[in-house]
């Protein structure tokens, strides 16, 4: 007669009670592979997280330009190319889908305030600073095109340079005198914090009126970079050569010279950094699968092992009217409940090693759904893949022999 479904499955959660240590220790390579299939998972899409903010942060419709070494017959000199306020101009002439432009010199310098001192980032820049590259204020305000024009010794602190000097609130620095490079300056703004991104950490540098810089600081004309806002994403690729071709018109090269500059748009370049990310942590993740196959095959060596020593047990059963479906269908519950209940507990400790990564490191993480179905999935998978050959042999099994085995 065949078992009802209900009984036979009681019949594999009594056996596997009845060798209670031997289950724990059998899921054990399920529970860490999940654990740390989740745990790999959630870092990545932490990471993933992250570079979308950046993106949001940094804006997707700004393009840096940057000098880059000249060529000469295929030979990268020792110079670089110049960027001036020439090619700024000429960019405003020619770059109609442009709709502001940025550019900046910068140096490391020390910045004394009282009994502080430390190198910091200052960097030159016009007043649309904040427009073009996005950043915004906390407290005070940004000097303005009058503080440029008249070359006013005034400053704008990022908002990671407050912890250096040691301030906790930036209201605090705000008419403050500072000392730059020997030549005093007053603090009037505070920025926000946007964090780390592609070009840089702004949150790590004082900003001045550009003519000041240039002609008290930095005592140059050489711009080490342009930032240009873009219309909108759409006119991406038809801003990068307006700006091509007014930056090649305006460094004078011929045709067959290559180009002296670079233009980098920024959200190609995250996004970029972002696949790098994906990649890395399905790397991952592969490494940490393998100890589910590992986890696999010891579930199939326990399978064998409990098919040899319930022998008698089989022959019994099969003898009281057990069919052969029914000794598979025991044998391979066991597995997949060893595997599920492996994989439960693997998920949980993924989700506590994800926080506990995400607390005492800092690192941002982020348990989806997906990843725990996926789990899920891959842990029945993997019971039912390494339980068939251990349940096939059971139900194959002679029942007159089996009740001779000793």
């Amino acid at each position: 007669m065949k078992l009802p479904f209900v009984e036979t499955l009681s019949i594999s959660i009594d056996a596997l009670r009845a060798n209670t240590m031997r289950s724990l220790l059998t899921m054990l390579g399920i529970v860490i592979g999940i654990a740390a299939v989740i745990t790999m998972v959630a870092l990545g899409n932490g990471a993933q997280n992250a570079i979308k903010e950046r993106i949001a942060r940094l804006g997707t419709t700004v393009l840096q330009i940057n000098p880059q070494r000249v060529s000469q017959g295929g030979v990268h000199t020792a110079s670089t190319a110049k960027l001036t306020t020439k090619d700024v101009d000429m960019i405003r002439e020619r770059a109609p889908n442009v709709v502001a432009v940025n550019w900046q010199q910068d140096r490391d310098l020390q910045v004394v305030w009282k009994n502080k001192n430390t190198n910091v980032q200052i960097t030159g820049t016009p007043p649309n600073f904040l427009e073009v590259r996005g950043f915004k204020l906390a407290n005070g305000r940004m000097f303005t095109a009058a503080d440029d024009d008249a070359r006013r010794k005034v400053a704008v602190f990022g908002s990671e340079l407050l912890k250096q000097f040691g301030v906790d609130d930036g209201e605090a620095l705000i008419g403050e005198q500072i000392r730059i490079g020997g030549r005093a300056f007053t603090v009037i703004g505070v920025l926000a914090p946007k964090g780390a991104n592609a070009g840089g950490d702004g949150d790590q540098q004082i900003l001045i009126p550009f003519q000041t810089g240039r002609s008290g600081i930095f005592g140059t004309d050489r711009i080490n970079d342009i930032w240009t806002l873009v219309s909108s994403e759409d006119s991406i690729t038809v801003a990068m050569a307006e700006i091509q071709g007014a930056m090649r018109r305006s460094h004078k090269l011929r045709p067959d010279r290559p180009d002296d500059f670079s233009i980098r748009n920024q959200a190609d370049l995250l996004a970029t950094m972002g696949e790098t990310t994906q990649t890395f942590t399905m790397l991952l993740a592969g490494v940490a699968a393998v100890s589910l196959l590992v986890g696999g095959i010891g579930i199939m060596n326990i399978m064998l092992v409990s098919v040899t020593e319930r022998t008698r047990e089989i022959g019994v059963r099969k003898a009281l009217g057990a069919t052969r479906s029914d000794i598979l269908f025991q044998f391979l519950s066991e597995a997949v409940i060893l595997c599920v209940l492996g994989g439960a507990l693997g998920v949980a400790g993924g989700m506590v090693g994800a926080a506990q990564l995400s607390s005492s490191m800092g690192w941002k993480t982020a348990v989806d759904s997906q990843s725990i179905l996926m789990a899920f999935t891959f842990a029945s998978a993997i019971g039912i893949v390494f339980g068939v050959w251990p349940a096939r042999r059971a139900s194959m099994l002679d029942p007159i022999e089996a009740l001779r085995y000793d």
